[in-house]
């Protein structure tokens, strides 16, 4: 099992805010275990902290906006998206203004601080949410879509789309976050037709040749476009050159669709969760990205542990035989057949629920339900293999289960179903006593949950 991550120390950055205009300073701390991102405005009175979770996002015009009790933080996905792909999962970020710093409009320097202070793995398991199923948003006005389809992996592929004859199609694709720092350095990007009505809606105040991609793809008047360079205070350009503007030129060919997996990587990390699956994304923006973001921590709520991943074709790592040799149990009461995976602190077994398991034939005659009694104890015997995991010669020691509490039964478990078990220590084994959550699923669904707590103790 992977763990969680943070930083191993904080760094800072300074730089002004594209939309403001403020010379700003935004400092990364590390965070304690299932901290999440926060974001504290040291600025105001209290410092105020937002949670930066899809729910809490007010705003997707030019940049991702977070607000709560009237705070806000706008452009914070350039950053975002360097912590995870960094795969840090805990962080607080100190910012003295209502936005980030744009610095060159890409990652890349955030990137680069990362790198400097370094991350270090917590005690703590790092949660995954894993694509199971294909889901999709989409704005049939625009035309955007995003769709999430299950993989071992996280990666992105984006396309872009515009009525330009400078930018009209380009694609860009991220196989996986270990190649972020290739996209890293793209940035954000503007058409110069657009300048004028953000100007008016008191935004990009901050805007220059230095952190933006500035694209002249339709032709306006001479004096028009000298009034948006004074405003911008740049430099006047030759109205008929058409093309992009930047005093710096473009990293690569399609850095505006590379700029885009930026954008989608860090809206996506308001999930509070890193994924497994593949985004496939049609002409994507922040307002539809943190569509997706919302629909899928709705789904994390109702469901709030997932199944794990189950595939009976592949081989286990204790079949039948081999849990026999070191459970004491036999039939009709061994409950576990096979463990199907097992790590440090959590293992996963399964039992398949026959028609001809002995209880059946009182509980209930005319309608088998597996008793919940007995599915606390197939969770049991899973926990009981984890913990004999750990030690040498498991074969010349028994778990003895001292208290089940907590126990809760979802929904009935009956002939035909397969139960999937998966048990985690809540912390490490000390003098041979552990603690354990369990989770009984069948498919997708919960079906019942415990905590237990044993004792390993040496045979006689």
């Amino acid at each position: 099992m992977q763990k969680q991550k943070t930083l191993a120390k904080s760094f800072s950055l300074e730089g002004k805010g594209l939309h403001t205009g403020l010379n700003i300073q935004i400092t990364f701390n590390p965070a304690p275990e299932n901290h999440g991102y926060k974001i504290k405005r040291v600025d105001l009175e209290g410092q105020p902290t937002i949670d930066a979770i899809a729910e809490n996002v007010a705003g997707t015009q030019r940049g991702t906006v977070v607000s709560k009790n009237g705070v806000q933080i706008s452009t914070i996905e350039h950053a975002m998206a360097a912590l995870y792909a960094y795969e840090i999962d805990n962080c607080l970020i100190e910012v003295n203004a209502p936005e980030f710093p744009i610095l060159d409009g890409s990652s890349i320097f955030y990137c680069e601080e990362i790198q400097k202070a370094g991350i270090i793995e917590q005690n703590a398991p790092k949660e995954f949410y894993i694509v199971k199923h294909k889901i999709e948003v989409k704005d049939e006005e625009t035309g955007s879509s995003l769709i999430i389809l299950p993989d071992d992996k996280f990666s992105v592929n984006a396309l872009i789309s515009f009525n330009s004859p400078v930018l009209n199609n380009q694609f860009a694709t991220l196989e996986n976050l270990s190649n972020f720092q290739t996209i890293a350095a793209s940035r954000t990007f503007v058409f110069v037709r657009e300048i004028e009505m953000l100007l008016q809606n008191n935004l990009i105040k901050g805007g220059d040749l230095d952190n933006a991609i500035v694209i002249y793809d339709q032709e306006i008047g001479q004096e028009a476009l000298d009034s948006l360079a004074d405003k911008l205070n740049i430099p006047h350009k030759d109205v008929t050159k058409l093309g992009y503007i930047n005093n710096k030129p473009l990293v690569a060919d399609n850095e505006p669709a590379r700029h885009k997996l930026i954008d989608i990587i860090g809206d996506i990390a308001l999930i509070g969760r890193p994924i497994r699956g593949r985004i496939i994304a049609t002409r994507p923006g922040h307002k539809i990205n943190n569509q997706l973001a919302r629909l899928v921590r709705k789904e994390i709520k109702q469901n709030s542990v997932q199944a794990p991943v189950y595939n009976p074709s592949n081989t286990p790592i204790f079949d039948v035989n081999q849990i026999r040799k070191l459970l004491p149990h036999r039939y009709p009461f061994q409950l576990v057949d096979k463990i199907i995976e097992i790590g440090g602190d959590y293992i996963i077994g399964v039992k398949n629920i026959t028609n001809d398991e002995p209880f059946f034939q009182g509980h209930f005659p005319e309608e088998p339900v597996m008793p919940g009694v007995l599915q606390i104890e197939a969770m049991a015997q899973t926990g009981g293999l984890l913990v004999l995991n750990t030690v040498d010669e498991p074969e010349r020691y028994s778990t003895y289960f001292m208290t089940i509490n907590n126990v809760k039964f979802r929904h009935k478990v009956v002939p035909g179903d397969t139960l999937i078990m998966r048990l985690e220590l809540l912390a490490p084994i000390r003098r041979g006593i552990s603690t354990m959550k369990g989770y009984a699923f069948v498919g997708e669904k919960l079906v019942s949950e415990a905590e237990f707590m044993a004792q390993i103790i040496k045979n006689k």
